[in-house]
């Protein structure tokens, strides 16, 4: 668990407000997500589960600034706005073995005027104690966006799940059983979402957070190299040591630039569904093979609680199961 007062002390350094337009109350000039994805990964180099909870106010934020309705917008924008992070979240992930993020099984049907939500999530941070939580499910053949408020009937969170990595990021099971939902709260109204879009804007997110825990411990492993002596040199010096490093750095630098050509596309307007679902592939492989050479690095060492690299190495073994955990 980390400190409520540190949690309050990264949301107010205002990553997210100073990225949302001034013409939507924001601080920002325009909105960017390469400027998103630089904060992103820095703040994934300190830590990832910290990281996740900071901006998860952003998984309902940014939807809303790309998909939102004017009525949408003016009721809910304040709450990113205020001193304290807003209580909200975003639910999209299932648990299925074969999840697909476009094939959801939670469904929306219409029903007088509004919509009856059934099904069930996983992995949704922060979702004890929420106001409102932004449900995916399928709706006429595609994937529309609900916004739900935490005490609505029908809809209830399980208990706190214990999870490999990203254990000091609070994610909890959702269930919900005929929870119906005013048609005005339907993200986008009778237009709906872009949900490829919104996609691809989750996908650059978990690229660039990646990259963080990538680079964090890639530099720990290099400095422990250095400073680890044995038969009087110091290991860093050893092929098999530096040899592993260097592609190490090589990864980083390559899902870097993925990630960072993925945004700039994403703020051109471009189309770049291939571009950050190529980045966030690659970076999810290329987080374990990084993370995995700086628990090598330390040796008996690595895996020892002691040493921060196991806990960035379990960090990064889910990414591949992070769809829809972070957006920019």
């Amino acid at each position: 668990i980390f400190p409520e007062a540190l949690v309050r002390k990264g949301w107010e350094i205002g990553l997210l407000p100073g990225n949302i337009p001034e013409s939507m109350g924001g601080f920002g000039e325009s909105y960017s997500a390469l400027t998103g994805v630089l904060a992103y990964e820095e703040l994934a180099y300190g830590d990832l589960a910290l990281a996740l909870q900071i901006m998860a106010p952003a998984l309902v934020a940014i939807p809303l600034l790309l998909d939102g309705t004017e009525a949408q917008r003016e009721e809910l924008m304040p709450l990113f706005f205020d001193e304290t992070p807003p209580p909200v979240t975003a639910a999209l992930v299932e648990p299925r073995l074969n999840f697909d993020p476009a094939r959801l099984k939670t469904t929306a049907d219409s029903d007088q005027g509004g919509y009856v939500l059934n099904g069930r999530k996983v992995y949704v941070p922060l979702a004890e104690g929420a106001e409102w939580l932004l449900i995916y499910a399928a709706h006429a053949g595609q994937v529309d966006g609900f916004l739900v408020r935490g005490d609505a009937p029908g809809l209830s969170i399980g208990p706190r799940e214990k999870l490999m990595g990203v254990r000091a990021l609070p994610t909890y099971p959702v269930m919900l059983d005929q929870v119906r939902v005013e048609a005005a709260y339907r993200l986008g109204g009778e237009q709906g979402i872009n949900f490829p879009r919104l996609r691809a804007h989750s996908q650059a997110a978990l690229g660039a957070l990646a990259v963080g825990v990538m680079r964090g411990s890639l530099d720990y492993a290099a400095d422990y190299a250095k400073e680890r002596v044995q038969f009087g040199k110091p290991i860093a010096t050893k092929q098999a040591i530096a040899f592993m490093l260097a592609e190490a750095a090589i990864e980083v630098d390559a899902a870097r630039l993925m990630v960072w050509e993925a945004a700039w596309k994403l703020d051109q307007g471009q189309d770049a569904s291939r571009e950050c679902y190529l980045a966030k592939q690659y970076t999810d492989r290329s987080a374990v093979l990084v993370t995995d050479s700086a628990v090598q690095t330390l040796g008996g060492y690595g895996y020892i609680r002691e040493y921060p690299v196991e806990r960035w190495l379990r960090n990064a073994r889910g990414f591949a199961t992070f769809e829809g955990l972070a957006m920019v």
